[in-house]
């Protein structure tokens, strides 16, 4: 239905187009598909509570659903995520608290992490960023195991 309505965009599906408006799984699945804005529904509701077809869009978003590399929604919902200098601080004690360092080694490590000024602190993530990704076979094979899937 999606197809179709696609294949026709912009301008709206009518029923001779393919789609059997008057079908009850076929109208249940247009509201569907426009619950989740995939379609935008040309609709009355009849006092009985049928509800009858006229015609049917694909809305953008319909149309990005059906693009392999998911269209402009892929570009445009792109999320940023920024971490600030002391969040960052704040992961980085959190897994030197929880290391096998002795005490007395714990509170110097963390002693000097408060000191480090935020470019440092950049510098620092992105060598364990490098690591990560060195690492990054390793953390594959690891999540195949958790997940029971072989690699």
């Amino acid at each position: 239905m999606l197809a179709i309505a696609a294949s026709k965009y912009p301008a709206p599906v009518l029923a001779d187009d393919g789609i059997d408006f008057s079908n009850s799984d076929c109208i249940r699945n247009l509201v569907y598909l426009e619950e989740h804005d995939l379609l935008r529904l040309f609709k009355s509701e009849l006092m009985s509570g049928d509800v009858v077809v006229g015609s049917v869009q694909a809305t953008a978003k319909g149309m990005d659903f059906l693009e392999e590399d998911g269209g402009l929604s892929a570009i445009l919902g792109v999320v940023t995520v920024k971490l600030h200098d002391e969040t960052i601080k704040d992961l980085l004690a959190l897994k030197i608290q929880e290391s096998d360092l002795p005490p007395t080694e714990k509170q110097r490590w963390l002693d000097q992490l408060r000191e480090l000024p935020a470019e440092t602190t950049k510098h620092l993530v992105l060598k364990l960023v490098d690591l990560g990704l060195e690492k990054a076979p390793d953390a594959l094979s690891a999540i195949g195991r958790l997940l029971g899937v072989a690699l």
